[in-house]
């Protein structure tokens, strides 16, 4: 079956130019398009696709905003991939915490939007290179808010929990951080499911976010 996606861009040729990517794509298939977060949101609920790919800025509705209320009911289990040819990193931060899965700058390679596409889909995350390592940077500078107050949702986490959480926010993959630990990756797997069910949140990503707020994870910190 098909991957399912819905494109949405307030530029026509923005959005021809990624359903023929898309579409190029056996496994994918664009099964509308959308102007702004409002037609998105109309769309998602008539076509109910796997995965969005969301413009930031847009006349309207902005993404983030449309984001935010996709993210934030239960009337849909579309992932957000967001788009965008901005590079500054409110715009990551916005992205993320509305609750994106995955966000991508629209100068990507098209196999790096097909592949984020399908990451996405799969229930994973999903950072472009570049992304990541300006998020590292920002948080390592300082330039990033300082972690606010231990969020009391800690306390539902045993500490073998809050330990993986540790490595899987310094950007460890489940076997490296099966190795750090001394544990199984399937262990480690169950004990991610657990935190992300725990603390109510949908991906690595947003336990990559709440693990530095909590001010379990540090700027500047090594693996």
């Amino acid at each position: 079956m098909s991957i399912r996606v819905l494109v949405v861009d307030d530029q026509h040729v923005v959005r021809a130019g990624f359903t023929a990517i898309i579409d190029g794509e056996p496994d994918l298939e664009v099964v509308g398009q959308a102007r702004d977060g409002a037609e998105a949101l109309r769309a998602v609920r008539e076509l109910r696709p796997d995965v969005v790919l969301m413009d930031i800025r847009m006349p309207g509705m902005d993404g983030l905003t449309a984001t935010r209320e996709l993210t934030g009911g239960t009337e849909t289990a579309a992932r957000i991939l967001v788009l965008t040819t901005f590079h500054r990193d409110e715009y990551v931060y916005g992205a993320l915490r509305a609750g994106a899965s995955g966000f991508l700058l629209k100068d990507c390679d098209p196999q790096e939007l097909v592949d984020a596409i399908r990451t996405v889909a799969e229930g994973a995350a999903m950072l472009a290179p570049a992304v990541t390592r300006r998020l590292i940077d920002a948080f390592v500078s300082g330039t990033v808010a300082p972690p606010s107050p231990a969020d009391e949702r800690l306390d539902l986490l045993t500490q073998r929990e809050r330990d993986v959480l540790v490595h899987v926010a310094r950007g460890l993959s489940n076997t490296e951080v099966g190795t750090t630990l001394g544990i199984g990756t399937a262990t480690v797997k169950t004990h991610v499911n657990a935190i992300l069910t725990k603390l109510d949140l949908r991906d690595r990503v947003q336990a990559t976010i709440f693990a530095y707020d909590a001010g379990l994870v540090r700027p500047g910190q090594n693996r």
